[in-house]
């Protein structure tokens, strides 16, 4: 993992300086738009709408719109807010865990001591363990003003961002305000539903089916011969300086695809060996080797012969 902010966990004059990384990841397979008649690559472009160039983004800007009127704020701006250039979490409180609800529960963070000593790092994760308390905090991250929770989650802090309670919206309706009578036979009998349901919570035991489905589907495509090329799928033609390392890549991704599959390749030859003794099926053709039933019968038939003889 890769730090994305230095900074301190203040409260009072206690200061515990600490890294802070993403907690989280996203494991969808990435997909892109291509034209369904050809397979080209489709991009979006940022485009200016006045000169009608396509703009990097070093030297897009954000700007607020009231209407009438537009402010533009360039990233030295932003930069020179007193809450931007802030590095501290700065604890606001100490509240019972139970008192937040996880409908405000945002983005989480894992932070990790950054000094010689841990110990005002080990000493702030018990006491949060000591008192059942989690710490509300108030912090500044990529150019937003945040509330925060900060708890203990195994050996380590860890920040999860709040949302503001203005950000929650109001559940309210009208279906809600009937006057619903339950009986206690129904209550009884959902009870026992939700009963025979009941387990402990193990996230491993979870898998996202439609991400291995959509693996499982791809790799057969790749294995099928069913994949683009990729150069012309992403409209990527090499350049004339540069042609012979464009060229190197591609036929080393090329090459990966076609390791990957040979490698997958073992699984259907397995099979096909492990079919082989039924292959073996010609052994199973010693009913010919029966024919001594062919001689038993010959055998019996001489007894018949004698009795004519003796008729």
């Amino acid at each position: 993992m890769r730090a994305i902010w230095k900074g301190a966990v203040t409260f009072g004059l206690v200061n515990v300086p600490v890294k802070v990384y993403a907690a989280t990841e996203d494991h969808d397979i990435a997909l892109h738009q291509v034209h369904d008649e050809d397979g080209g690559r489709i991009r979006y472009q940022r485009r200016c709408e006045i000169c009608g160039k396509v703009v990097d983004y070093a030297h897009i800007d954000k700007a607020y719109d009231d209407g009438e009127r537009t402010v533009v704020l360039t990233g030295e701006d932003l930069a020179s807010l007193p809450e931007e250039k802030s590095r501290e979490i700065d604890v606001v409180e100490f509240v019972p865990s139970d008192q937040i609800d996880p409908i405000m529960l945002d983005r989480s963070y894992f932070l990790e001591p950054d000094s010689s000593s841990a110990k005002s790092y080990v000493l702030l994760r018990r006491t949060l363990e000591q008192t059942d308390r989690t710490a509300i905090v108030h912090f500044a991250l990529r150019q937003k003003t945040r509330l925060g929770a900060l708890r203990v989650h195994g050996d380590v802090l860890m920040l999860q961002s709040l949302l503001w309670s203005d950000e929650v919206r109001e559940a309210s309706f009208a279906a809600l305000d009937e006057r619903v009578r339950i009986t206690a036979k129904e209550l009884d009998m959902s009870s026992a539903l939700v009963d025979s349901f009941a387990s402990d919570f193990s996230p491993e035991d979870f898998t996202d089916d439609y991400q291995e489905q959509l693996r499982t589907l791809i790799d057969a495509k790749l294995e099928q011969g069913e994949a683009l090329d990729t150069e012309a799928t992403f409209g990527e033609q090499p350049e004339k300086e540069s042609g012979g390392e464009v060229i190197d890549l591609m036929e080393a991704l090329r090459r990966s695809v076609e390791r990957n599959a040979a490698k997958k390749k073992p699984a259907p030859k397995k099979t096909a060996a492990a079919k082989k003794p039924a292959a073996k099926k010609p052994a199973a053709k010693e009913p010919a080797a029966k024919k001594p039933a062919v001689k038993k019968s010959a055998a019996k038939e001489e007894p018949v012969a004698e009795k004519k003889r003796r008729a």
